[in-house]
């Protein structure tokens, strides 16, 4: 039997390929600075470039997933493509790019807490995919995802060199990213949920103020991308630890959680009854079955029936 061709849809899988690149430009720019650093020249913009490329694949992997949920486009192809796109994005670029800021001091150790990551991550990649399938229409990452942990890494990152601009290095500072990148591979694979926001589509409906709140978060954000994209990926990491504490009003709001529950109204109640009245008002006609057999009997009570034989003689 032939396999079937996956099915491509452009959109989303054009987002995922910016994301791919993205992530293979953080490569090449985190390579160049490495060999920037050997030769001693300076090497922070070159970092800095590295990172801007990862935060890039962040927004990249933000609008594919939307984009196919919008169009009714999701597919198998596309959440592979999307998993293996999110490796080198999240997986191979971060991991590289703390070994070369930090983890290169510490000898052995130091490849196997950036392979530690990677590997982390590569595996709970494929965890998701295997529980895709059962777990559609899910509201929540089992785990903190990988695009979070790449994003909370690089901003950092972006963080310190802001705070060391002009030096040719990262200052003392960059000895908290080792144990920072082993604490976020262990939350990969926790049992701590996060929110997906997967309910959040172009579609989605809210009150003028707080679109407002949210346009001048997104603004003041992009003004002051050194430091506050650091903020918002810290305080999504600390809200799965205070999740279940929450109540669940405010945690729809802050999740902006929708209600699926649809109640039967009055009009659906009065149609439901009227229905109901008419069933037992009105008898049902008689089949065709019952009539035709009603009409042979009378007509066998109205008939006499025939002497018989021996009556005769």
């Amino acid at each position: 039997m032939k396999a079937k061709d996956p099915k491509i849809y452009l959109l989303p899988n054009l987002m995922t390929a910016g994301n791919l690149f993205c992530g293979f430009a953080a490569v090449l720019r985190i390579i160049e600075a490495s060999l920037r650093v050997s030769s001693g020249e300076p090497a922070a913009d070159v970092y800095h470039q590295a990172i801007l490329f990862i935060l890039g694949a962040c927004v990249f992997d933000l609008l594919d997933g939307r984009l196919a949920r919008l169009g009714g486009h999701e597919s198998a192809f596309g959440r592979e493509f999307d998993s293996l796109a999110d490796v080198i994005s999240f997986g191979i670029a971060p991991a590289l790019l703390v070994y070369q800021i930090v983890l290169q001091d510490f000898s052995h150790s130091g490849w196997l807490i950036a392979f530690f990551y990677l590997l982390c991550g590569a595996m709970r990649l494929a965890r998701f995919n295997c529980t895709a399938v059962d777990s559609e229409g899910a509201k929540d990452f089992k785990g903190f995802p990988i695009p979070a942990a790449a994003g909370l890494i690089a901003s950092l990152t972006l963080f310190m060199l802001w705070l060391e601009e002009g030096e040719k290095n990262i200052g003392r500072w960059k000895f908290a990213l080792p144990p920072l990148m082993v604490f976020l591979s262990l939350m990969m694979f926790s049992r701590v949920k996060y929110p997906s926001f997967k309910t959040v589509n172009w579609r989605t409906q809210r009150s003028i103020p707080r679109f407002i709140l949210i346009i001048l978060i997104l603004v003041f954000s992009a003004i002051n991308f050194e430091w506050m994209p650091p903020i918002l990926f810290t305080l999504y990491l600390l809200y799965g630890f205070i999740r279940p504490f929450v109540s669940k009003a405010l945690r729809r709001e802050l999740e902006d959680e929708d209600d699926e529950e649809i109640l039967p109204g009055p009009a659906t109640e009065t149609s439901t009854a009227e229905d109901s009245s008419k069933t037992q008002g009105s008898p049902s006609p008689p089949s065709a079955t019952e009539t035709s057999t009603a009409e042979d009997s009378s007509k066998t009570q109205g008939s006499p029936s025939p002497p018989s034989i021996a009556k005769k003689l």
